[in-house]
């Protein structure tokens, strides 16, 4: 043990330096996807705030879902905290102050779900998608077909990578599966 190591996990044990989450490089991979420019170009997402906190959703959802169908009942809640502990920390950085930052989770929270719901019900059915799509990233606000055509089959695209992916690879942050074939060349 090195003088730097051992002052690494002293001060990791104080909480002065938070530790490594089990499914913090999961949330890192959503986050990343979520922040990925074609979502915003091609997709025509609003690029704001809610456009952002609606793709970390959607991607989020997609996360959860294929932890769902693993059984990760654990994993789920702990990727559901780190949501919960990104968005508070993002809340009091843009200066939101202690006494309704419990107030502005609550509803991210009740948006997640909401939305967890919807992408849950319309897995196999492209028009529901597409609902629940323009419901919750446009809002309602008019958005050419082609951008949520676009959308929902991107999501597919994820959904479909997600499923492929061996649970112990998703959970450490990969959202699709391993390149196999692969020749040296």
């Amino acid at each position: 043990m090195t003088l730097f190591s051992g002052l690494r996990r002293t001060i990791a044990a104080m909480g002065l330096v938070p530790r490594a989450g089990p499914v913090d490089a999961l949330y890192d991979a959503v986050v990343a996807e979520a922040r990925r420019p074609d979502w915003y170009l091609a997709g025509q997402v609003p690029d704001t705030i809610d456009g952002r906190f609606d793709m970390v959703a959607l991607i989020l959802s997609l996360a959860l879902i294929r932890l769902e169908d693993d059984g990760a009942a654990q994993a789920c809640a702990d990727l559901t905290e780190r949501f919960i502990s990104d968005m508070d920390g993002t809340l009091r950085q843009d200066g939101i102050g202690d006494q309704v930052v419990g107030k502005h989770i609550g509803r991210m929270v009740a948006a997640l779900g909401g939305r967890l719901g919807a992408y849950r019900d319309a897995r196999a059915d492209d028009a529901a998608m597409a609902d629940a799509l323009r419901r919750n990233l446009w809002r309602g606000a008019p958005v050419p077909e082609d951008a949520v055509d676009w959308i929902v089959g991107e999501s597919r695209r994820v959904a479909r990578r997600l499923d492929a992916t061996p649970l112990a690879a998703v959970l450490a942050g990969h959202l699709a599966p391993p390149a196999q074939g692969r020749s040296a060349a």
